[in-house]
């Protein structure tokens, strides 16, 4: 059986979303400077909270941010994957990885970004995790 924490959250998260938001969306961890030349973008990065079970329930808490080239579309997608983590995430398993429980810790809404060209929205989930 494989220890609590050994699941990448970010990595599985990445893929699962990949997969629900098809081919015209980036999904990923870091930006760079191409962000622009790559809208929509999904931002997946696990925050330094949350906790564990000490046996094999991992609790994650990950900011997902959505770029785009409007407010509108920024907000449209970011409701989208909230949608997606709300209603298809519980009970779904990877190669690597069941999930279970996922709640809304911050909901969808606008976040600064430094680049006027493009706009961000964010939210942040509590996503319970167990290896596969």
């Amino acid at each position: 059986m494989a220890a609590v924490g050994s699941v990448d959250v970010e990595l599985e998260l990445i893929q699962w979303l990949q997969a629900k938001a098809g081919q015209g969306v980036v999904v990923r961890d870091e930006v760079d400077n191409n962000l622009l030349n790559e809208l929509p973008t999904v931002q997946v990065q696990r925050l330094p909270a949350g906790g564990d079970d000490g046996f094999r329930l991992d609790q994650a808490f990950v900011d997902i941010d959505v770029y785009a080239a409007t407010r509108a579309e920024a907000l449209a997608l970011a409701a989208q994957v909230r949608g997606w983590l709300l209603a298809d995430l519980p009970g779904a398993a990877t190669t690597a990885a069941v999930f279970g429980r996922v709640a809304v810790a911050s909901p969808p809404a606008i976040r600064p970004y430094e680049n006027t060209a493009l706009r961000r929205a964010g939210a942040t989930y509590q996503i319970y995790s167990h290896p596969a």
